[in-house]
């Protein structure tokens, strides 16, 4: 399967307008969505690997603000490296690197948001209006890849609202299956609509960054965020390689 992923993305890059998509990331301040991404077979295999993580997600509320369920990186490479596969997938980073003109580096090992699941299985799950803020000392950029999505929700941001010369431009969308959104976290007002009843919606996250250097106090701090809002204490502060 990795030969055909290897094969899809080379293909990808030679049937994209990277110049142009780079061009259109930088006009939206350092946003982008491009359907039909990922290969179909992939999908199909990350899909099969849902019903093993069910066990695995951890569902939190916080009043006002975000319901829903995480799986984080540490559980997918227990339980479903196929998404860590693809994650490290140099043909996949190349393009990332193309369309934001930076050079995108892995999250370090020990960051349990490097790559993770976001479930939205239950009425009235998602996530108020945030920025996905960087702890790192350069910039983190998030890419969302659609996975299921038999739902109403709808990714709904606000361009330039960070840039206090410009008004804020509203738009949405919906992530559906193999489609990618790129965005530079610190510029990007986002959020998830809530989920009707009887609907699901699992959408998979990848995190890169232009500089793997944290202070240990902001790793903490990025820690208790992950731990509170996402994956829980014991899965986030449980002993790992760093």
């Amino acid at each position: 399967m990795s030969e055909t992923l290897d094969q899809h993305f080379r293909q990808l890059a030679g049937a994209l307008d990277l110049r142009a998509l780079q061009a259109q990331f930088v006009a939206q301040n350092e946003f982008l969505s491009v359907s039909d991404f990922l290969p179909t077979e992939w999908l199909k295999q990350l899909t099969a690997s849902l019903t093993n993580l069910e066990p695995r997600v951890h569902r939190n509320y916080i009043p006002r603000h975000k319901k829903g369920g995480s799986i984080s990186k540490f559980d997918l490479d227990e339980y479903a490296p196929v998404f860590g596969a693809l994650y490290q997938h140099e043909g996949l980073r190349e393009i990332l690197i193309q369309i934001t003109g930076q050079l995108l580096l892995p999250c370090p090992g020990n960051d349990p948001h490097s790559y993770a699941l976001y479930y939205y299985t239950e009425a009235g799950d998602h996530i108020g209006y945030h920025y996905d803020t960087s702890y790192y000392r350069g910039a983190r950029y998030t890419i969302l890849i659609g996975i299921v999505d038999d739902s109403s929700c709808r990714l709904e941001y606000q361009l330039y609202k960070d840039d206090p010369a410009r008004s804020a431009q509203v738009g949405s969308l919906q992530l559906t299956p193999r489609s990618l959104v790129i965005f530079n976290g610190d510029k990007l007002y986002h959020r998830i609509t809530p989920l009707a009843e009887g609907e699901i919606r699992i959408a998979l996250t990848l995190e890169y960054v232009t500089s793997a250097a944290i202070h240990p106090f902001r790793r903490f701090v990025s820690n208790m965020k992950d731990a509170i809002a996402y994956f829980g204490f014991k899965q986030v502060f449980k002993s790992r390689a760093s």
